[in-house]
C-alpha cells in the first residue's frame, strides 16, 4: 500500500481525498492544510486521520510517507517541493504547477536534480471522451486533422463558497486555471507541439475578476494543424457552452460537452454519428485513472505520465498568449522556452 499524505483540502483536495480513500493500492495516512475548518471538514467526510497545519509538520511527525499529493493553490510551492525531494518522496501536484513558467521550471529542476518523480494532475487526459478522440484520430476515421475550433463558455461565479476564490485576484485566471487544461488536451490528443501563438486576452465590463477572464487565440502546431481557441469565465449566460470541432481531410470530429458527447461524420453524411462512452462520475472517475497511473509508476515502475517536464510546454503556451496579447504580435514558442531548459 502506498502511504499518501494529502496537502490542500479545498474543492479539488476533497476530490483527491475521495479518490485516494477508494483506492485499493493506497492509504491516505494524513491531511495537511493551514485552515482548521478544512481539516475538521475532511475528518468529518473521510474519517479521522493525523492532521497538520503544514507539510513540513506532517513530514516531521509521520513515520512513513511514500507519496505527497499536493492540491494547494499554485503559489509558493517551492519550499514544499524541496522538503519532499530531500526525503525522496514522489510528488503528484495539481495543475498548474506554478503561475509562471520560470517558477514551474525551477520546481521541475529541483525534482529532476533529486531524481524524484513529479507528476502533474492533468485529469482531463484521463476522460473516456479524450481516449475515444485519440482512437478516432489514430484509426483515421475521418482522415488527417488540419484545423479545429475549441470554444469554452462559462459563467464562473468566483464568489461561490464551493469554488476556490484565489483566481479572483490572479492576473490571468482563465489562462492559468482553465485554458491550461484545454491547451494540454490539444497537445495530448493531436500528438503535436505548438510553434506559434497569436492571442488577445481581456475582461468584459461586468467581470468580477481582477485579471483577464477572456482568451482568444490562434495556435499553430508543428504538424501543420491550426486551432482557433476562445475561452471565457465570464460568459453572460449561466448555461455552459462547449464545442471542440476538428476538421479532417474526410470529415469532422466534434466533442460537445467537456466530459463527453463525442461525435464524428464523414463529409457527405447528413448526420453526426455518436461515439459510445461509459457512464462518467464527474471529477472522480478521471481523477481515479490519473491516480492509478501515478501509483503504477511509484509501486510498479510504470512510465511516468503527465511529467512536470512535459507540463512546461503547456505552460509555455500560456506565457506565449500573455506576451502576444501584450505586444499585439504572434509569439513563437522557441522564443519563450530557451531560458527554461531543454524540453
Amino acid at each position: 500500500m502506498l502511504k499518501v499524505l494529502l496537502a490542500g483540502l479545498g474543492v479539488r483536495g476533497r476530490h483527491w481525498a475521495e479518490v485516494i480513500t477508494r483506492s485499493e493500492r493506497a492509504d491516505l495516512v494524513a491531511f495537511a492544510d493551514p485552515a482548521p475548518e478544512a481539516l475538521a471538514r475532511a475528518a468529518a467526510e473521510f474519517g479521522e486521520r493525523p492532521a497538520f497545519s503544514s507539510v513540513a509538520a506532517a513530514l516531521d511527525s509521520l513515520d512513513r510517507v511514500d507519496a505527497l499529493v499536493l492540491a494547494n493553490p499554485p503559489m509558493d510551492r517551492e519550499d514544499i517541493v524541496r522538503l519532499a525531494c530531500a526525503r525522496r518522496i514522489p510528488l503528484l501536484i495539481e495543475k498548474p504547477l506554478a503561475l509562471n513558467l520560470a517558477e514551474a521550471a525551477t520546481l521541475v529542476e529541483i525534482a529532476e536534480s533529486a531524481s524524484v518523480s513529479l507528476m502533474v494532475g492533468l485529469n482531463f487526459r484521463y476522460l473516456a471522451v479524450t481516449k475515444a478522440m485519440i482512437r478516432l484520430l489514430a484509426e483515421k476515421a475521418v482522415g488527417r486533422p488540419e484545423f479545429a475550433r475549441f470554444t469554452y463558455e462559462r459563467w464562473r461565479d468566483g464568489r461561490r463558497p464551493d469554488l476556490n476564490d484565489y483566481p479572483l485576484v490572479m492576473a490571468h485566471p482563465m489562462l492559468w486555471e482553465q485554458s491550461i487544461h484545454h491547451f494540454d488536451l490539444m497537445r495530448y490528443v493531436y500528438g503535436q507541439e505548438p510553434i506559434q501563438v497569436q492571442c488577445q486576452t481581456w475582461n468584459p465590463s461586468w467581470s468580477m475578476y481582477a485579471g483577464d477572464s477572456n482568451v482568444s487565440a490562434l495556435i499553430e502546431f508543428d504538424g501543420g494543424l491550426r486551432v482557433n481557441y476562445q475561452g471565457t469565465w465570464q460568459g453572460s449566460w449561466a448555461a455552459p457552452g462547449f464545442e471542440w470541432r476538428t476538421d479532417c481531410a474526410d470529415g469532422i470530429i466534434a466533442q460537445r460537452d467537456e466530459f463527453g458527447a463525442l461525435h464524428f461524420a464523414r463529409r457527405d453524411e447528413a448526420a453526426l454519428r455518436s461515439v459510445p462512452l461509459p457512464p462518467h462520475e464527474r471529477w472522480i472517475r478521471e481523477t481515479t485513472a490519473l491516480f492509478a497511473a501515478f501509483v503504477d509508476h511509484v509501486i510498479d515502475g510504470a512510465t511516468l505520465q503527465c511529467s512536470g517536464r512535459d507540463h512546461l510546454m503547456s505552460l509555455a503556451m500560456l506565457e506565449a498568449c500573455i506576451q502576444s496579447s501584450a505586444n499585439g504580435n504572434g509569439v513563437h514558442l522557441r522564443d519563450v522556452l530557451p531560458a527554461h531548459g531543454k524540453l
